[in-house]
């Protein structure tokens, strides 16, 4: 969860206020079950329960926190919507009356540990062992009964339920899933499950966010379309997504969204327009993406004390062309935090392009001390050494990023093409056709691999 302002009163809307994380995060399993430690609101947007509009924080808890239903009065909790199933309790849980297992929470809202804290799971979906069996993900029925296994459990609730009600799950769990590894094998599930208006919104936000790695043109207009979802929280994730797309279609789109009725909204297009804030075609596009723009400026600063706020700053006044504020901007990140990597990485990258070379490699050197594995600090630094014709150096930092980010087509593109110009070879070859697989539709990439098969093969002939 992150805050947009600092003047958040209950009873405002949530979206004015405030960014979610969803399960583009690891500290969710991709089926939405809590992982590490996450904000209960994130599941609570998931509970058919809450999406119905027949609950409310204050149903269950009292002001303070509170849980209203113990002992006896345990399953009144789910009074009155579910009450048939209450006054047959048994007949619906097939545990008896007096077990854990009769108990409608015990079942819909799992309790789950993480560094000593316990937290129940707002989701209120049922016992899902297929989950388990393919995600690792908890279940209920596991948490009780320690001595079976998922596939015990797997078996029961199939027996109980001719309704496959797991199958949904399973399948937007298999989209996330494949969306976290850069599976681009399910693209067009993906974004057919995000066009589908009856698709959770938990779900469209976090395929959204993943699709950020995607390189497809295809998503364009599928995310641009999101723009015109009834939920505010997808409406933002989309004008997030749409950062990076030169297209006039999605400038337009991104125009419009900085008028949004909320605040979220508006800042997450402000965001994706920040680099063409100076060149908007009119006067009323800039009056409107200048009023946004102040508001995603002052969102960075809800925490003026974090590294973070500043490192944020730094990004948005980088895409504003901004360098010399940029760079003030990570130096305070990392006066704040000066073990935090990633202002490092920007700043370098801010001077490389300046063509001051020295001051990029001794932020990316201090970075490396710190984190020697990291796959962009190795990646940059290899690009950086390239420059000053350091090649065996280069070429292992490049070597260094392959071996912690093995996805990384920026940096198995490199490597190729400067194995290559030695001679073209067949390892050479081997990164060229790696960048291309991860990133398909990158012509640069897809002409490189080309020109050197077309050379290899000259080569062969003579």
């Amino acid at each position: 969860m992150n805050p947009i302002t600092t003047n958040f009163m209950p009873g405002e809307r949530f979206f004015d206020h405030y960014n979610l994380a969803t399960l583009e995060d690891p500290d969710f399993y991709p089926d939405g079950r809590d992982l590490g430690e996450n904000y209960t609101y994130t599941l609570w947007l998931t509970s058919p329960c809450v999406k119905a509009g027949k609950l409310e924080c204050v149903h269950c808890h009292t002001s303070s926190g509170r849980y209203k239903f113990t002992g006896d009065k345990a399953n009144e909790a789910c009074l009155p919507c579910h009450k048939e199933r209450v006054e047959m309790a048994t007949v619906h849980t097939h545990h008896q009356a007096d077990s854990k297992g009769n108990i409608c929470i015990s079942c819909h809202m799992p309790m789950t540990s993480f560094a000593r804290m316990q937290r129940s799971d707002h989701s209120m979906r049922p016992p899902t062992p297929a989950a388990t069996i393919a995600f690792k993900s908890p279940n209920a029925c596991n948490i009780c009964h320690k001595d079976m296994d998922a596939k015990w459990s797997d078996d029961h609730v199939r027996k109980w339920r001719s309704r496959d009600y797991q199958a949904p799950v399973l399948y937007r769990a298999e989209l996330v899933a494949a969306a976290r590894k850069r599976d681009w094998r399910r693209l067009n599930d993906i974004l057919t499950f995000i066009t589908d208006e009856k698709s959770d919104s938990i779900f469209v936000v976090s395929l959204i966010r993943l699709l950020g790695t995607c390189d497809a043109p295809a998503k364009w207009p599928v995310i641009r379309n999101a723009l015109k979802n009834t939920s505010p929280f997808v409406r933002s994730a989309a004008a997030q997504g749409l950062t990076g797309d030169d297209s006039r279609e999605s400038l337009d789109s991104l125009i419009t969204a900085v008028g949004d009725e909320y605040r979220l909204v508006r800042v997450s297009a402000a965001s994706a327009l920040a680099r063409y804030a100076n060149t908007l075609p009119d006067m009323e596009s800039r009056r409107k993406c200048d009023a946004a723009m102040r508001e995603l400026e002052s969102s960075f600063m809800c925490f003026p004390d974090s590294w973070s706020s500043h490192y944020n700053m730094g990004n948005y006044y980088e895409e504003r062309g901004w360098s010399s504020q940029a760079i003030a901007s990570y130096e305070h990140a990392i006066k704040l935090r000066p073990d935090s990597i990633l202002p490092m990485v920007n700043a370098a990258m801010i001077h490389a392009r300046q063509e001051n070379l020295e001051a990029a490699i001794k932020l990316l050197k201090n970075a490396l001390s710190i984190e020697p594995k990291h796959a962009a600090v190795n990646f940059n630094l290899g690009l950086a050494l390239a420059e000053q014709n350091k090649m065996t150096e280069a070429e292992s930092h490049l070597r260094a990023a392959l071996a912690t980010d093995p996805d990384m087509a920026q940096a198995a593109y490199n490597l190729g093409v400067m194995l290559n110009k030695r001679a073209v070879h067949d390892e050479g070859i081997k990164w060229c056709r790696r960048a291309v697989e991860l990133m398909p539709n990158n012509q640069t990439y897809a002409n490189a691999l080309n020109f050197y098969l077309d050379t290899q093969k000259q080569k062969a002939e003579k």
